[in-house]
């Protein structure tokens, strides 16, 4: 609604005639209780004038103390009713003891009780009506010109109709708890651009009804045809706990209707320094599963109070981690990684959103780099290890085998050595799938990492756990923000191979899968998500092009980059999996190394690593790493078996066709 600025200038006697009306109230209560009272305790003339005076002091003077006239009633919560309330209340509590103690005619307790039950329900009575003439008021039907005519009376004010014409009118999905208070910040907000049209929700129970004045239909009632009536201009989902997939189903029907979509994000209680806002639907969140909750109350306890340490702090899921780490309420974070920009932009993030409330370090060191590691062990004495740092980029670190050897090898190296010197409670690593057979040197030397791990579990005196996982949606360098930029340019969206297929979740389900594996770990596990199906990187672009409505935008295989494969597997061993407490993970079985059997492997990447010579390197990783093929090898075997499954699904065809 918008209010004219003559209007405005009229706000400030508002007080004054919601005070007459309160006048209003009290004389029609008065006088049927006081003057028409026909019982033993009739009042003469006199006692009529003093009881009236008396009563009138009492209950407006606990109204001007309570500044219950200081309030704007039209948008005006249940707050306000109980301060109205009490004030009243406070008002009969002085009005009885002035009747008792004063020498005039007295009344019962009963009818004094009465009168000013009477006034506080009328004046109740009148601010609900106030405040809902002015959310439900409009020009469009009889209802609403009624409400805007008493809301003039009310408050003296002329309400147009310019503003509801310019705002977007919009159906929300959900008429629960989180669209309810959408509606509700949109009507009591007179500056909001969007204004509430409808609900649409299957429950039974509220479909047919009204919430606020706004009708709730179910997803039958709702056609095409009855969003136009009702002038509906955008559509917005407001049940963050929707199904995936009716949520992609919602999305395609309404966004093929021509419709505008918007999602209503609105904070839980975990979500530290959130805000409610609107906003343009993520890609990421029609094209897979809805994101599991892995972190439980058991994972928040192991947290708290301990000093934790997190290598790889400022990357994707090294920032993560430190996010979800800082809701647990540890005695201190400490994040290190070597590249300061993205250290800093977690740690300024987290100053804001916790502001003293979390004892927070940065250190900018590498873990390669043993002197610095071992000041930072010197300083803090972490009680928890989570190495997150990594190079992780497959194509680059074919070409630079011996930087991915001493980074992501010798640095774990570094930090394993370091958590037995200092006293650790517990070393977590970060892993990935790659690790599984792999066919580059990334994975390859992430599967070293592992088995170095594996083996101090069987000597250290530090409890260890690793935790293996996908490509995961979002980070620094995975292929999604990629096709986003080409979709904005126009395309073309490259990618290698059309029969390469990926798993896939999300930057929190791995942080929480990191962090819960250290709560329930004993020693030595490593662990694995159940990821679902996997995603073919062809359909995730056809989708990708699809929802972001651009058209004409093409798609180019330019061929797999050195050490990509057509798939990544979870397990070196799928048979030999044992179940967790926890449904969605599992434990993988293997033999750990002995620590003489590692410390051998190590020599070896050490002497090839002196080389200088980045093949001999290679080689060397390979000999190590006998899971460690390559990618022809691999690759061939997965074409010759796309190859069969597409000769019997046309023999399949061919068959139909005959028959």
């Amino acid at each position: 609604m918008t209010i004219t600025k003559e209007n405005i200038k009229m706000t400030k006697n508002i007080r004054w005639m919601l005070v007459f009306y309160d006048m209003g109230v009290y004389a029609i209560a008065a006088l049927l209780l006081l003057a028409f009272y026909a019982g033993d305790d009739k009042l003469s003339v006199r006692g009529i004038f003093e009881q009236a005076i008396i009563s009138i002091i009492c209950i407006f003077a606990a109204r001007i103390i309570g500044n219950i006239y200081g309030q704007v009633w039209r948008y005006g919560g249940i707050q306000c009713y109980i301060r109205l309330l009490f004030t009243d209340f406070a008002g009969f509590l002085a009005y009885l003891c002035l009747e008792s103690i004063l020498p005039i005619q007295h009344i019962t307790f009963g009818r004094l009780l009465s009168l000013v039950s009477l006034n506080l329900l009328g004046a109740l009575a009148i601010r609900m009506v106030y405040r809902y003439a002015y959310k439900c008021g409009n020009h469009d039907t009889l209802k609403g010109k009624i409400l805007l005519a008493l809301f003039r009376i009310f408050s003296g004010m002329e309400v147009g109709n310019d503003k509801d014409i310019q705002k977007i009118k919009v159906a929300i999905i959900g008429a629960g708890r989180v669209g309810v208070g959408l509606a509700e910040e949109l009507l009591n907000n007179s500056e909001a651009s969007y204004t509430p049209r409808c609900f649409i929700d299957i429950s039974k129970e509220k479909v047919g009804r009204e919430i606020h004045s706004i009708p709730v239909y179910s997803e039958d009632e709702v056609t095409l045809r009855k969003l136009e009536e009702l002038e509906v201009q955008e559509i917005v989902f407001a049940i963050p706990s929707m199904d995936a997939e009716k949520k992609k189903e919602l999305y395609d029907y309404y966004k093929k209707a021509g419709y505008k979509l918007k999602v209503y994000d609105f904070p839980t209680v975990y979500a530290v320094g959130g805000k409610r806002h609107l906003r343009e639907f993520d890609v990421e969140e029609l094209l897979f599963r809805k994101p599991l909750a892995v972190a439980d109350e058991r994972t928040n306890a192991y947290y708290k109070d301990k000093v934790v340490l997190i290598t790889g702090g400022g990357g994707s899921i090294g920032s993560e981690l430190c996010r979800q780490l800082a809701k647990m309420e540890p005695k201190q974070l400490i994040i290190l990684d070597i590249y300061e920009n993205g250290a800093y932009d977690v740690q300024q993030e987290l100053k804001i959103a916790y502001g003293d409330n979390l004892n927070l370090q940065v250190e900018i060191a590498s873990i390669t780099n043993r002197k610095a590691m071992e000041r930072v062990f010197e300083t803090y004495h972490p009680q928890i290890v989570i190495n997150a740092a990594a190079h992780k980029h497959v194509p680059l670190m074919e070409h630079n085998c011996i930087e991915a050897i001493e980074n992501n090898i010798f640095g774990t190296k570094v930090v394993v050595e370091l958590c037995e010197e200092y006293g650790a409670e517990r070393f977590m690593m970060v892993s990935t799938d790659k690790a599984v057979n792999p066919t580059n040197v990334m994975g390859a030397t992430k599967r070293m990492c592992e088995m170095i791990v594996q083996s101090a579990s069987t000597h250290g005196k530090v409890k260890y756990s690793i935790t293996r996982f996908g490509n995961v949606l979002g980070s620094a360098g995975s292929v999604i923000p990629l096709f986003k930029r080409q979709i904005a340019k126009g395309g073309p969206v490259t990618i290698t191979d059309k029969r390469i297929i990926r798993y896939f979740m999300t930057i929190p389900e791995a942080s929480q899968l990191v962090l819960q594996s250290g709560a329930i770990a004993n020693n030595g596990e490593l662990f694995v998500l159940d990821m679902g199906k996997p995603v073919k990187i062809m359909d995730l672009a056809e989708n990708m092009i699809r929802l972001s409505g651009v058209h004409g935008v093409e798609i180019v295989e330019t061929g797999l980059r050195p050490g990509e494969k057509l798939y990544e597997e979870l397990l070196v061993k799928t048979e030999e999996l044992d179940k967790t407490e926890n449904s969605m993970i599992f434990v993988e079985r293997d033999t750990p190394l002995s620590a003489e059997e590692i410390q051998q492997k190590l020599d070896m990447l050490k002497e090839a690593c002196d080389t200088g010579d980045d093949q001999v390197a290679k080689e060397t990783l390979r000999k190590v790493v006998p899971t460690f093929k390559k990618p022809e090898e691999v690759n061939k075997k997965v074409a010759s078996l796309e190859e069969k499954k597409e000769q019997e699904h046309k023999k399949k065809g061919m068959k139909v066709a005959v028959f």
